[in-house]
């Protein structure tokens, strides 16, 4: 193993957490500064196009979810073998990552190219701004393979303890990402002036540089793994071990997409406008969360090498580390968005309709980010211990359970407002539960290891 895998188990918890978290958290920071920037060239065709993306945004959600979840099915997996030192496992584990790549990217292609019609206006795209979210649509859902094979490589990478290709994969194509953007948006220089289009087309590029940057880093021997043709034949045991943790995780993504089409749904009883502020309200809060991402990035390798090695003790120090230390980031960050969210929403748009609605949309909604840092933590740690179900179960009580009837409830309520409230709500219910599930874990935990030392 690289000396990178081997800091998992030995070096300060501290500075390893640092370690392997600025890097998730930079390059998911690059990823919402794309999206803001798309955003911000978007908004030049007006709030319809912004409204647009917002529509489309919950069937991208699904290449996340499979992705994602994938991705962190593998992590868990990868890190595990590696803390019991079997590297040939890790390889056979490498090599599925192509046909699910290819199984999922196609699956998700062909069901928008043939289908879009019939799933737009399903999901709240009112009939102004049906054109331009059936060009994003199919557009961007060409490029479904390379951008789950770029998500579950950079996933692979990260559970070998390696945080810095991930990051540098996810950066690049971010960077060339956001230089197409005008040029393609707008008909710069050589570029025809494609609109909604140039921003789907953009973004297909941008991932497939990406996914070329990891397939580079793969087949020179630049990673821990070394895979031959043997390991590129889907394996059906292997395949369940990564769902088995990876598709709760899935699943969960899934319900959150459904729950942001009911959300959409809602929203679009009270016009267009109203569906571009929340896509500027998803906009800025994505880029707050974005560090939630990281540190989880960080630590589900920590808690998979150190659970396969049987050190219990280092495990759960990682755990409160990661929380508390989250926790204070995101306070920092509500402050300074709360203080500032007129002068954010500016950044986007100056009309006078669109900042009236989206401006208490950002306040409401972030009020409770500081509570979700931890509950993400609790549920990576139980990804870690491969207890997926049980990261399932926490992650549907907040997003889904809870959400969506109160959804409905705050909306007869109190309207719009209403509609923003549900996620504050929410998510403090949902820290609640989490926190009696994981105190329930850590107890499990303390009265095996003293079993242990009497024997």
């Amino acid at each position: 193993m690289q000396k990178y895998t081997e800091r998992l188990g030995s070096a300060p918890l501290g500075r390893l957490l640092v370690a392997l978290s600025l890097p998730g958290i930079a390059s998911t920071i690059t990823t919402s500064l794309y999206n803001i920037v798309n955003t911000i060239w978007v908004a030049r065709l007006g709030h319809e196009a912004i409204a647009a993306l917002t529509i489309v945004f919950p069937y991208q959600i699904l290449f996340y979810a499979i992705g994602g979840g994938t991705g962190i099915g593998i992590s868990a997996l990868v890190s595990r073998r590696f803390g019991e030192r079997n590297i040939e496992a890790t390889n056979r584990v490498a090599g599925q990552i192509f046909f699910i790549s290819v199984f999922w990217g196609m699956l998700f292609m062909i069901i928008a190219v043939f289908f879009a019609d019939r799933i737009l206006p399903a999901i709240g795209a009112t009939p102004d701004i049906l054109a331009y979210s059936k060009q994003y649509f199919v557009i961007t859902s060409y490029g479904a393979p390379v951008m789950i094979l770029s998500m579950v490589m950079s996933s692979l990478i990260r559970g070998s303890g390696d945080a810095v290709k991930p990051m540098v994969i996810m950066i690049s194509g971010t960077i060339v990402n956001i230089i197409l953007d005008p040029f393609m948006i707008l008909g710069i220089g050589p570029f025809p002036q494609m609109d909604v289009r140039g921003a789907a087309l953009a973004t297909v590029i941008a991932q497939s540089c990406g996914a070329l940057l990891g397939l580079y880093y793969f087949f020179s021997h630049k990673t821990s793994f070394r895979i031959i043709s043997t390991h590129l034949r889907p394996d059906i045991s292997i395949l369940r071990d990564i769902y088995r943790v990876g598709a709760p995780s899935a699943i969960l993504q899934i319900t959150e997409s459904l729950a942001f089409v009911l959300f959409n749904i809602l929203v679009s009883s009270f016009g267009s406008v109203a569906i571009a502020a929340v896509g500027l309200a998803m906009r800025i809060s994505d880029f707050a969360y974005m560090p939630i991402m990281g540190v989880s990035n960080g630590l589900l390798p920590i808690i998979g090498f150190n659970f396969g090695a049987r050190n219990f003790k280092r495990l759960w120090q990682a755990v409160k580390l990661a929380s508390i230390g989250i926790m204070a980031l995101l306070a920092v960050i509500t402050a300074l968005i709360e203080g500032f969210t007129p002068q954010l929403i500016g950044i986007f748009s100056q009309e006078a309709e669109l900042l009236s609605v989206t401006a208490p949309a950002m306040r409401i909604m972030l009020s409770s980010m500081v509570l979700i840092g931890p509950s993400v933590m609790i549920i990576t740690t139980f990804q870690g211990l491969s207890k997926g179900k049980t990261a399932l179960v926490l992650s549907l009580i907040r997003q889904f359970i809870v959400f969506v009837p109160l959804l409905f409830l705050f909306r007869h309520l109190f309207g719009l407002n209403g509609v923003w409230l549900t996620s504050p709500a929410a998510d403090t219910l949902g820290i609640i539960i989490s926190l009696v599930f994981i105190y329930r874990e850590y107890g499990i935990h303390q009265r095996n290891n003293q079993i242990m030392e009497k024997d």
